[in-house]
This record gives structure tokens, C-alpha cells and sequence, in this order.
């Protein structure tokens, strides 16, 4: 088995080798070829911690079970974001919009994003996952802003500035639970420890763990776009580059999540009932905050990002329903999303760079034009509302198995009264677009590595959607028992 520390390396290696490359046409290349290399390595290494349910534990590092499930999911995301933004930062250089130079700091800040953010899932300390959590603030700040214009550069002062509060936030949290896991546990340096928080849970403070796990969600739901601490998140996902788009929604906003989720577990120990509630109350808000501005959002970039508001919502909400089938369908959601999203940030980007609008009321004739992009924007839409017989359908499914089988009547009307709005928004302003004459020169942008990530991805939400593989199923069955298991 593989070091966990050559799976964050691999993304670390990418980042120098793009800043030292002396050819700038090399650069992408290099990037590719590096993530390719990182996501073997991650899947080796992550693989039988996910399928067999063992543990990595050693030194810094704690890898279990939901943390592989977490690190593969990132690594695959980020091979597809590596593959697209070749072609698609090489129209870019055409158009005049970047140089050499900022192409390779654009790859050089990508690959340490990703390798940040699968540290998050290594830490055995509580209290480190929440320093990595901030890194990756930082360093996502300037791909965010990367175009150095008045609304990117605006953008990403206020993603950095609300998320900077959000975090300061959980780490007033933390540190409550620090103080009280500490006269339990009785050592200083392990006390906020995953493994010795999960032991102590059920003699730690009820009132101060209370205070703490709402100053926790607050915190790093902020960072993972819970409404109403959401709108960074929108300026955010459509003024930074579309690949980094495509990252930020499927890839950063789980890190958040991921966190979230271990003091869920020790809260629902030492407090049962109490993190779920809060969980509800702010899935509910996303679902119905994301439900209202897709209605109404004619930018489809902000579309997308009200998108992943609502999925981070019905995720939130299967894990604080609480039961065991709702948490595997929350696990299930999150890679179905994480695996269907940059499918349509990455049509936006075609979109985008051939009709030089965001606007999809001025979007015509894509059916002809553009049918390859039409096509992928059609089958990512069909995906992203919950149509059978893609991923997000069986992982909505699921969930609203479990709120029946759980007597939760009037949250499952509820939870399916805003997806029918979802639904209506997106084929109020997106089907419009395949139909009608254009007079722009459009056309489908050309190149192997540019539409190699829309078959991949196709092709894993259609797989999951239709056959769900046992040893898979077991493994996040496993997760559901092993992590959560103390919580149910």
C-alpha cells in the first residue's frame, strides 16, 4: 500500500513542475499527465481502505473509510478539471484573455488546490483539518479571482472575507470542544483527535458541545454553501475560470462537508438528535433559497452554483433525517453530484467562449451549432433535476425511500414540491437555448482532451444510475456503519 503522504505529493509535484517548465505548450501536458499519475496513486492507495473498510493511521495521517471515499471522488474530478482546461485556456491565449504567464500560474495554484484539499481528508486532528481548510481558502481566492478584473477581483474578496468569518467561526467551536474534551480525555495533544473525540463523546459537556456544534455548522457550512451563509457562492462560481468553477462545485464545497460530518458524528453520540435538527433546518433552507434564484437566474453559471446550493441541501438533509438508508443515499449524492456538475460547468464554458455570454436568454440555435455541447448540456441537465436513468435520480430516490420509511411525510412533500420548481427553472431557461436562430459564428470547440471529460463522466453517471456494483454498495454501506455507526 502507498503512502498517503505520495497521494498529496503527486498534486504538490504538478504544481513545481508547471512553475519550472520552460515551454509554455508543455505546461498542460504536464498537468495531465501529473493527474493521471495522482489519481492511479490515490486509488491505489484509498482503494482498500474504501472496499475493505480498513483504517490508515499513523503519524498526522488518519485515512478511514469515508475519508478514501472523499479523496477519490477529488482526484477523479480533478483529472477531468486538468483534461478540460487545456483546450479550453488555449482558446483563452487565442482570444487575447490570458498569456503564458498567467496559464502557468493558473496550473501551478489548480494543482496545489488539489492537493490542499486532499489533505483535508488525512488529518487524524480535528483541529488541522480546520488549518487545511483555511489553505484552501487562500489558495482558491486567486484562482477565483483570476482574470484580475473589477467583478473576479470583487468575487474573490468576498468569497475570502465570508469564508474567512465562517472559519473563524468553527474555530471559536472548536476550541470549545477542545476545552471540553480535554479535562476527559486528560492529554493536551491528542484531545482533538478523531479516534480519542469519538471515545470521549459520550462524557463531554451537553451544553458546551451544543454551543459548539452550531457555531460548527454556522462555520464551515458557510464554506459549503449552506443558505443563508450561501452568497459568496454564486459571485464566486461565475466569475472564476469554468474548470475552476467545475472544482469549486464538485470538489470544495465536500471538504466543508467532510468536516461538518466528523463533528456530526460525535455530536449525535454525546447530544442524539441535536445535529440532525440543525442539519435539517439548513438542508430545508438551501433546498428552498436555491429553489427561488433558480427560478429566476438567467446567468448559468450562477445557475449552476444555486444548483449545488440545492444538492448540498439534500445531501445535508439525508444525514440529518439519520437513519441508515438516508445516510447511504447522502454518501451516494455526493458523488452522483460530484460526477454530474462539471459535465454542465464545462458545457457553460463552451457555451461561454463561442456566443461570449453568460446570459441564456441570448442563447440560440445551439441545437445546430453547437450539438455536441447541446447534447452533453441536455444529458447534465436531465442528470442534475434527478432524471432516471442517471446517478442523482437513484441517490434522490433513496432519500425519499428513507423519509417515507422514517414517517417523514411532510418533509418528503416538501423536499419534492422544490424539486419540481428546480425542475421548472432549469427547462424554463436552458432548453430554450437548443432552439431558435443565431447569427454569431459558433461552432463546438475542437480537441481530444477537451471532450474526453464529458464521455468519462457520461458514462459514470449513467453506469451508477443503472448498476450499482455490490462491492461498491458494501463499501458505503460500510462507511454508513463504521463512521456513523456510534450516531445512529
Amino acid at each position: 500500500m502507498i503512502d498517503v503522504e505520495l497521494v498529496i505529493l503527486m498534486p504538490v509535484v504538478a504544481a513545481v513542475l508547471c512553475g519550472i517548465a520552460p515551454r509554455e505548450r508543455a505546461i498542460s501536458w504536464i498537468s495531465i499527465a501529473m493527474a493521471v499519475v495522482g489519481t492511479a496513486v490515490t486509488f491505489w492507495t484509498c482503494g482498500p481502505v474504501f472496499l475493505d473498510g480498513t483504517v490508515i493511521e499513523y503519524s498526522l495521517w488518519y485515512v478511514d473509510g469515508m475519508s478514501a471515499f472523499f479523496m477519490m471522488i477529488t482526484s477523479t474530478v480533478a483529472l477531468m478539471v486538468s483534461l478540460y482546461s487545456r483546450n479550453y485556456l488555449g482558446h483563452e491565449r487565442e482570444e487575447k484573455a490570458l498569456d503564458a504567464v498567467s496559464e502557468k500560474v493558473y496550473y501551478v495554484y489548480l494543482n496545489l488546490f488539489v492537493a490542499v484539499m486532499l489533505s483535508v481528508y488525512t488529518m487524524s486532528s480535528l483541529g488541522l483539518v480546520w488549518i487545511v481548510i483555511e489553505i484552501t481558502t487562500l489558495i482558491s481566492t486567486f484562482l477565483v479571482g483570476f482574470y484580475r478584473d473589477e467583478k473576479s477581483t470583487e468575487a474573490s474578496w468576498k468569497y475570502l472575507i465570508i469564508c474567512s468569518v465562517g472559519i473563524t467561526l468553527a474555530l471559536i467551536g472548536i476550541s470549545l470542544v477542545y476545552a471540553s474534551a480535554v479535562g476527559v480525555v486528560g492529554d493536551e495533544t491528542s484531545a482533538l483527535d478523531w479516534k480519542v473525540l469519538m471515545a470521549a463523546a459520550p462524557f463531554l459537556d451537553p451544553a458546551i458541545l451544543k454551543t459548539a456544534m452550531v457555531l460548527v455548522v454556522i462555520g464551515f457550512g458557510t464554506k459549503a454553501g449552506f443558505a443563508p451563509m450561501h452568497t459568496w457562492l454564486p459571485d464566486a462560481h461565475s466569475q472564476a475560470p469554468t474548470p475552476v468553477s467545475a472544482l469549486l462545485s464538485a470538489t470544495l464545497l465536500n471538504c466543508a462537508l467532510y468536516s461538518i460530518l466528523r463533528f456530526y458524528t460525535i455530536s449525535e453520540i454525546a447530544i442524539p438528535g441535536f445535529a440532525s435538527t440543525l442539519m435539517l433546518l439548513f438542508g430545508f433552507m438551501s433546498l428552498f433559497v436555491a429553489s427561488m434564484f433558480i427560478l429566476n437566474s438567467m446567468d448559468i453559471k450562477r445557475t449552476l452554483a444555486y444548483s449545488s446550493i440545492e444538492h448540498i441541501g439534500l445531501i445535508t438533509i439525508g444525514f440529518g433525517i439519520g437513519t441508515e438508508t438516508s445516510i447511504y443515499a447522502a454518501l451516494f449524492m455526493v458523488m452522483a453530484h460530484s460526477l454530474t456538475k462539471p459535465i454542465l460547468f464545462f458545457c457553460a464554458g463552451n457555451i461561454m467562449q463561442q456566443y461570449g455570454t453568460k446570459d441564456m436568454s441570448l442563447v440560440r440555435g445551439m441545437g445546430k451549432k453547437m450539438p455536441f455541447t447541446a447534447t452533453m448540456l441536455s444529458i447534465g441537465t436531465l442528470a442534475i433535476v434527478g432524471m432516471p436513468p442517471f446517478a442523482v435520480f437513484m441517490g434522490e430516490f433513496t432519500l425519499f425511500y428513507a423519509m417515507v420509511d422514517s414517517g417523514l411525510w411532510m418533509l418528503l412533500a416538501l423536499a419534492v414540491t422544490l424539486i419540481i420548481v428546480i425542475f421548472a427553472g432549469f427547462a424554463l431557461h436552458i432548453y430554450p437555448m437548443f432552439t431558435g436562430e443565431t447569427d454569431k459564428d459558433v461552432h463546438d470547440p475542437r480537441g481530444f482532451t477537451r471532450h474526453l471529460p464529458f464521455v468519462i463522466l457520461t458514462a459514470g453517471i449513467v453506469f451508477f444510475g443503472l448498476f450499482m456494483p455490490e462491492q461498491m454498495s458494501n463499501a458505503i454501506e460500510g462507511i454508513v456503519h463504521g463512521v456513523f455507526g456510534g450516531a445512529l
